[in-house]
């Protein structure tokens, strides 16, 4: 695979971005792409490893050394139909993933890994230039008919499956346009919207029906919805964890989506208004992962004053903990883009109260600095340290805490078995009741959007199975078959 002794002779090559100054003027992709030559030279890089451990670090069990192999070829279109044949949407994944794949990485024992989430983006993109990329209907349709609750990245995969597979294939979607987390979780500057639309276009093309503003159980009903001859509900883990300290009644509080959503809402719809803004004012975003990274890259293009990111968990070390050895997911401080345009990180602090004037808006946080004591067949305690108290001056405060699971009013009035975890319950992708399929982060939790892809594949090739009593599925429209 790739160029035997290229790991040797060419070094790891990021893709560059512009500069801090230049991408905080606006709200688009900032990345800057690397030259063809570059790109195949980076393929030349995966190493003949006989044990490719990056398709166990891929949730999706992406055939990777075969596509770079492909790449460092100059093979560009045989790398996209192997890609393709195991990811439905690369452009989401080539941007948004924290790419276990790399971290799994034989190369990555010795030297920097190959760096397969950036070969991934440029193989989805040259594809879409070069029009390869076409609508693919079946040849023919089963007459069954599938209806799939979400269109998120788990919603839209299942959704492609089943269609291909012949099925008469319908998306609800209770917002104003196709994508869930896509459209709305994930900012512009990390994933432009047309990156989204120029796919739904073809998934439209292809056959695939797309309701918006549509919300089961509310505005359509559920009664409708039994009509389907199967169903598969991908609707997200949409219930925010919150703070025990006072956030209710105080003006200046805000969960992440929801200043998201609005932020993204703003850009392309001259009817929103804006009513959460950090311009010119001392933010704090509660929560130190990916979400409370799109919050800080927001806040600082908005014009915050200061933005301060709280993290009740200890530093990571810099370099890969002894703890998570490879080929896991490492222990490992990770620094954001948007961490580099402008934040103070702060960890080990936990938030006690919210201070507020007298017309209840927020003026301040305090906080206590806190150490984690390990109790021997017990889940680690949270110590507060005594004497470390503070008060930090603040008009704006971002809780990314995460979500504690999917919302259960549609598996209540449908009946669906919610388990221990509060998730929906089901046994291959099939709840307890037997044309319901449920997939993503309903059933497994708040995840990646990686996994939500490779979930909605899963439980589109079970409900195929159990429309059908066949365990194939086909990849194209073409009618060969290839195993889900």
């Amino acid at each position: 695979m790739g160029q035997t002794v290229g790991f040797k002779i060419y070094k790891r090559i990021n893709e560059k971005q512009q500069s801090v100054h230049e991408r905080l003027q606006n709200y688009n992709e900032f990345t800057i792409s690397l030259d063809k030559n570059t790109l195949q030279t980076q393929g030349s890089r995966c190493m003949n490893c006989g044990v490719p451990f990056c398709h166990s670090g891929c949730p999706l069990g992406n055939l990777i050394p075969d596509f770079n192999d492909y790449v460092h070829k100059g093979e560009w279109k045989k790398a996209l139909e192997i890609l393709h044949s195991t990811n439905n949407f690369p452009e989401f994944t080539g941007r948004l993933c924290p790419a276990p794949c790399e971290k799994a990485c034989v190369l990555g024992i010795i030297d920097n890994p190959v760096s397969i989430e950036n070969i991934e983006k440029y193989i989805i993109e040259k594809g879409f230039k070069e029009g390869w990329i076409q609508p693919n209907p079946p040849i023919k349709r089963t007459g069954k008919t599938v209806a799939v609750v979400g269109s998120g990245p788990a919603g839209l995969a299942a959704a492609q499956q089943l269609n291909r597979s012949g099925h008469l294939v319908t998306v609800f979607e209770r917002d104003d346009k196709v994508g869930g987390l896509l459209r709305y979780g994930i900012p512009n500057f990390k994933l432009e919207k047309k990156i989204i639309d120029r796919r739904i276009k073809v998934l439209e093309e292809e056959g695939i029906i797309f309701k918006t503003n549509t919300n089961v159980s509310a505005n359509y009903s559920v009664e409708k919805l039994k009509n389907f001859d199967a169903i598969v509900l991908c609707g997200g883990a949409t219930i925010p964890r919150n703070l025990p300290a006072n956030t209710s009644e105080i003006e200046g509080i805000h969960q992440a989506m929801d200043y998201l959503k609005e932020q993204t809402k703003m850009l392309f719809d001259d009817n929103t208004k804006q009513s959460i803004t950090a311009k010119n004012k001392n933010v704090i975003v509660i929560g130190g992962g990916d979400t409370g990274s799109d919050c800080i890259g927001t806040a600082n293009r908005q014009g915050a004053k200061s933005v301060t990111n709280f993290e009740i968990l200890p530093k990571p070390p810099n370099n890969r903990s002894v703890d998570t050895p490879w080929p896991f997911w490492p222990l490992q401080l990770k620094t954001t883009s948007s961490h580099e345009e402008g934040c103070e990180r702060q960890w080990l602090i936990n938030t006690k109260e919210f201070i507020k004037d007298a017309q209840g808006k927020l003026t301040a946080v305090k906080t206590v600095e806190v150490v984690w004591q390990n109790v021997p067949g017990e889940r680690p305690k949270l110590i507060e340290k005594p004497n470390t108290e503070k008060t930090w001056p603040c008009e704006l405060v971002l809780l990314s805490l995460g979500f504690t699971g999917p919302e259960k009013s549609l598996a209540e009035q449908l009946g669906i078995t919610i388990n221990s975890r509060g998730n929906y319950e089901a046994n291959n992708y099939q709840t307890n009741i037997p044309n319901i399929f449920t997939a993503g982060d309903m059933r497994r939790g708040q995840s990646l959007i990686v996994w939500a892809i490779s979930e909605g594949r899963e439980a589109a090739k079970a409900v195929h199975t159990y429309l059908t009593k066949r365990d194939t599925l086909p990849s194209k429209g073409d009618g060969n078959l290839l195993s889900a």
